[in-house]
C-alpha cells in the first residue's frame, strides 16, 4: 500500500475521536504490561537521539535518512534521532548486567523523512522495542516460533480484551499464528512482488509469520531488505533455508490489504555479523563503537524487535488511516479527502 491512499467506501468509524482516544490508552496499557510478563522483560528509559558515527543508530534498509542536528553545548556533536533501537537495545542488556531469559522494552519515537505516506505510513513512528539475553543453544528457529507465538498470544488476548470493552468491534484474528518462509512464498508465487505474496498468505491463514527476510531467495533478491548488522539473515535453518529472523503480518480486509505489526528476529552473533557486512560491502563498520563491543564479545546473545504501536491500535480498533491513531503532518488534501470519507486525522 505503500503510497496509496485508500479510503473505504461507507467507513463509519466504530469509535469517535474522544472515544478512540480512550480505547489508546486502554490498548497500550494493556499490550505493554502483558508483553513484559509474557517474556520477562523491564521497561527501560531509551533515548530519543545518539551520537552519530558510532554506529548504535539503525540504517535499516540502508537508504533512509536519519534527522540529524548539532549540538552547540557539546562543542559541535552531531546528534541523529532514532530510526529504531535495536543496536542500542542490545548495549543496554550488557550495561544493565542481565541474563539469558531476561529483557527489555522501551517507548521508541522516532522520525523517518523519507517516508512514502499513506494508510499505513507515518513520518512519526512509534512502536514497542524489546530485547532479551538467550543463550547459544537457543538461537535456533525453534526458539525463535516459540517467541513467536508468546508474542502472537498477547495481541490475540489484546484483541479479545478490546472487544470485550467495546462489544462493536467483532473478532477478527485467528487463533494461531502460520510460519512460512520468503523461500516457499517465492516458490509458489514467482511472479508476485514480495507484498503480493505476503497478501496471498495472509488471506490464506489471517496472521503469518514471514521467516528469513535480509538474504538474497532463490532468485538472488531479498523478501525485504535488512540491515546487516542486527537481525541474522545468513544462518542455515535446514531444508536449503536461511534465517533467525522475520516479521508477524496480518490480513486487514477493511483496507484489502496487509498489516506489518513487527520485524523481529535473533540477532548476529560476531560470525554472522562479519559474513553480513562482507556480503553487503560494509566492512568499514567494524570499526565503530557497537562493532567493536559485539566482534569482541562484550554483547551478550540476543533477540528482539519492534511492535508498531499506532499499527496495533489501528487494527483493534478497525480504523482506515494511521493518522485517525497519532497525531502527524498530511497534507491539506489528504485531510480534506479523508474528511470526506469520514476519517478524522488527529
Amino acid at each position: 500500500m505503500n503510497g496509496t491512499l485508500f479510503l473505504p467506501d461507507g467507513y463509519e468509524p466504530k469509535l469517535d475521536v474522544a472515544e478512540t482516544e480512550r480505547a489508546i490508552r486502554l490498548v497500550k496499557s494493556f499490550f505493554q504490561t502483558n508483553l513484559a510478563f509474557e517474556l520477562n522483560l523491564i521497561r527501560v528509559t531509551a533515548p530519543l537521539f545518539v551520537e552519530a558515527g558510532t554506529g548504535i543508530n539503525d540504517d535499516l534498509n540502508g537508504v533512509e535518512r536519519p534527522v540529524s542536528f548539532e549540538v552547540p553545548a557539546l562543542g559541535g556533536v552531531r546528534a541523529e534521532i532514532v530510526q529504531s533501537l535495536a543496536k542500542w537495545k542490545r548495549m543496554a542488556l550488557a550495561d544493565l548486567g542481565l541474563k539469558p531469559g531476561e529483557g527489555i522494552y522501551t517507548d521508541m519515537n522516532a522520525i523517518r523523512p523519507d517516508e512514502t505516506l499513506d494508510n499505513l505510513h507515518s513520518l512519526y513512528v512509534d512502536q514497542w522495542d524489546w530485547e532479551r539475553v538467550i543463550t547459544e543453544e537457543e538461537r535456533s528457529l525453534a526458539f525463535l516460533k516459540r517467541i513467536v507465538r508468546r508474542i502472537y498470544s498477547v495481541i490475540s488476548r489484546t484483541e479479545r480484551y478490546v472487544c470485550h470493552h467495546y462489544p462493536q468491534i467483532e473478532r477478527l484474528l485467528p487463533e494461531e499464528i502460520t510460519f512460512v518462509h520468503a523461500e516457499e512464498l517465492e516458490a509458489e508465487f514467482p511472479s508476485l512482488a514480495p507484498r503480493e505474496r505476503e497478501a496471498e498468505a495472509c488471506r490464506r491463514h489471517g496472521a503469518v509469520f514471514i521467516i528469513g527476510i535480509g538474504g538474497g531467495l532463490r532468485s538472488g533478491e531479498p523478501h525485504d531488505g535488512r540491515a546487516p548488522d542486527y537481525d541474522d539473515w545468513i544462518t542455515p535453518t535446514g531444508g536449503g533455508h536461511r534465517g533467525l529472523n522475520g516479521d508477524i503480518v496480518v490480513d486487514y480486509p477493511l483496507l484489502r490489504s496487509t498489516l506489518e505489526l513487527s520485524s523481529m528476529g535473533i540477532r548476529v552473533d560476531a560470525a554472522s555479523l562479519a559474513e553480513q557486512l562482507r556480503i553487503r560491502g560494509a566492512e568499514e563498520r567494524r570499526s565503530l563503537l557497537f562493532h567493536r563491543r559485539l566482534l569482541a564479545g562484550d554483547l551478550p546473545l540476543s533477540m528482539g524487535g519492534g511492535i508498531g504501536q499506532s499499527r496495533l491500535c489501528m487494527l483493534f480498533l478497525r480504523k482506515a488511516h494511521i493518522g485517525e491513531i497519532q497525531a502527524s503532518l498530511w497534507s491539506d488534501e489528504v485531510r480534506r479527502t479523508c474528511r470526506g470519507k469520514n476519517v478524522f486525522l488527529l
